[in-house]
């Protein structure tokens, strides 16, 4: 069975990720205009009619805004825990309430959709509730881990087993210290319910690499605080101390934040 992988947008100006074959998917996160999300989708010829589901990681407006519209307009089933919908039932952002649409997931309980086999689980953020998807489709795994402060022991099981990691790499140390933020900003974003920086990402990349890991997609990064370039950059040293080279062992890409990715395909 062929894989398709699409970011449509990765930042805080909004985040949403397609995961289907080309007969149908679903979206991870809602948070950019859905008629950026059908633009997107009309030019990887999947139509909205192919989204079987949409799954929310929490409830920040860069993951949600277009959800709304989705759930209630396109009849399309929206899956978290409990929290994140009450969450978003509460954000400002929600101009159309989900009803109808709404769906419960439990942390850590597996739940099967088609071909998908879906488990969520917990990440540190400081959103009203925050999961993680490991989602496995043709014996391939995928692991969503975006705005997390730090990588648990949980988050940690979820990302090792994975092929394909989709995995923040949010600020870069300095850019942050040195930057325009306010303090309360900075301090909020290096929290262990904030953001992951590069060298966390890459830390973790290089003393847990897996044989497993195909691909890692770096996701999440910061319009102010970080630069792809740096992040790739960041990413590829620390993983050579450990004999890990990029291109051979491992295929990582930064995200783009405003524009959709290439479509990947894999057999």
């Amino acid at each position: 069975m062929k894989v398709q992988f699409i970011s449509l947008g990765s930042g805080s100006s909004g985040n949403c990720y397609y995961l289907g074959t080309p007969n149908y998917g679903i979206l991870i996160d809602a948070g950019i205009s859905v008629r950026a999300i059908r633009k997107a989708l009309r030019e990887i010829n999947v139509g909205m009619e192919m989204i079987h589901a949409i799954f929310i990681t929490h409830d920040h407006a860069d993951h949600i805004k277009g959800v709304g519209h989705l759930g209630e307009k396109l009849n399309i089933p929206v899956y978290s825990t409990q929290k994140v919908h009450e969450g978003i039932s509460k954000n400002r952002c929600m101009h159309e309430p989900l009803g109808h649409c709404v769906r419960y997931l439990e942390k850590e309980q597996p739940f099967e959709l088609n071909d998908f086999h879906i488990i969520s689980f917990e990440v540190p953020h400081d959103g009203t509730d925050n999961v993680g998807y490991c989602i496995e489709i043709d014996g391939k795994v995928f692991t969503f881990a975006t705005d997390l402060g730090e990588i648990t022991p949980t988050v940690a099981h979820y990302l090792k087993k994975a092929n394909y990691l989709i995995l923040e790499a949010n600020y870069e140390d300095e850019m942050l210290r040195m930057g325009k933020y306010p303090q309360f900003l900075k301090d909020r974003v290096a929290s262990r319910t904030g953001h992951m920086s590069n060298t966390d990402t890459a830390l973790f990349l290089s003393e847990n690499y897996q044989p497993n890991w195909k691909y890692v997609w770096l996701c999440h990064l910061s319009k102010d605080n970080n630069h792809p370039e740096l992040a790739y950059k960041t990413m590829e040293s620390k993983l050579r101390e450990h004999n890990i080279i990029l291109g051979k062992e491992l295929q990582l890409s930064p995200l783009k934040r405003t524009v959709p990715s290439e479509l990947y395909e894999f057999e």
